[in-house]
């Protein structure tokens, strides 16, 4: 039940972020001077800010930048974990050692430093949060690929393969990936939750989506500072944030137990 309700809130989102334009109820940007902080209620669902725009079309709007940035930088993040995890994982001894404590070195490094450094050289923009983000989520899917790959690396169809002479390529995309499907599935979801509260801290920080975005983290940074005057401003984009990773953590978590239980 818990999943299906993550479901649902995840589906309303994505429409939301491909149609917010048709749905909001008034222009997420227009400022209405006269209308600042004005309480949720009436013709204003979820209040006003602090240049009189409505928090709630803007809440709808700034799904966009979320659903642009997160599973893009997913994509690359399984993408390239799953290359990295299948490789360290099928020729084992040195190639193993040697991914695994680049890995290792990578990991150590705490990703959030490393973004804000990496943004602040190359500069903003949605390819470079993409990048950034993704690349900072590859070790921990290249780990938990390596480790499936090995468990099925000693089963009985990779020898009969490898005795008949298959090509380990062909091996790691016919034998080994099918087989770790699962393992790649919980992860993508699992990864998605990451992507998405990484894209948001990015924002918040301001090295994501320019100032006045509608953009979820540059919104909770933007208004923070009226939490106490005018605490809807904050809250609603903080629980957009907080309802898109929640219900993807629960679609994982259900997919997990699924798998698990086969």
């Amino acid at each position: 039940m818990a999943a299906v309700i993550g479901g649902v809130v995840v589906l309303f989102w994505v429409v939301a972020a491909l149609w917010w334009p048709h749905i909001v109820p008034l222009d997420p940007q227009t400022q209405h001077p006269v209308q600042r902080f004005l309480p949720p209620g009436g013709h204003h669902l979820l209040g006003t800010d602090q240049f009189g725009r409505d928090v709630f079309s803007r809440m709808l709007a700034g799904s966009r930048p979320v659903m642009e940035i997160a599973p893009t930088a997913t994509a690359l993040a399984v993408t390239a974990g799953t290359a990295i995890g299948l490789v360290a994982g099928t020729f084992g001894r040195w190639v193993d050692e040697a991914i695994m404590r680049i890995l290792d070195a990578v990991l150590v490094f705490p990703s959030i430093i490393a973004s804000i450094l990496f943004v602040s050289m190359v500069g903003h923009g949605i390819g470079v949060v993409v990048a950034v983000v993704g690349l900072s989520l590859v070790p921990v899917v290249a780990r938990s690929v390596r480790a499936a790959t090995l468990v099925e690396r000693r089963k009985p169809y990779v020898e009969a393969a490898l005795l008949r002479g298959e090509p380990v390529w062909s091996l790691m995309a016919r034998e080994l990936l099918p087989n770790i499907s699962h393992t790649v599935a919980v992860e993508a979801t699992s990864r998605l939750g990451d992507a998405i509260f990484a894209a948001a801290t990015l924002s918040f920080l301001g090295l994501g989506q320019p100032p006045g975005s509608p953009d979820w983290g540059a919104a909770v940074s933007d208004n923070r500072a009226w939490l106490q005057n005018a605490p809807w401003t904050v809250l609603a984009p903080a629980l957009a944030i907080a309802s898109l990773v929640v219900s993807v953590a629960l679609m994982s978590d259900e997919l997990r137990t699924r798998w698990e239980a086969r």
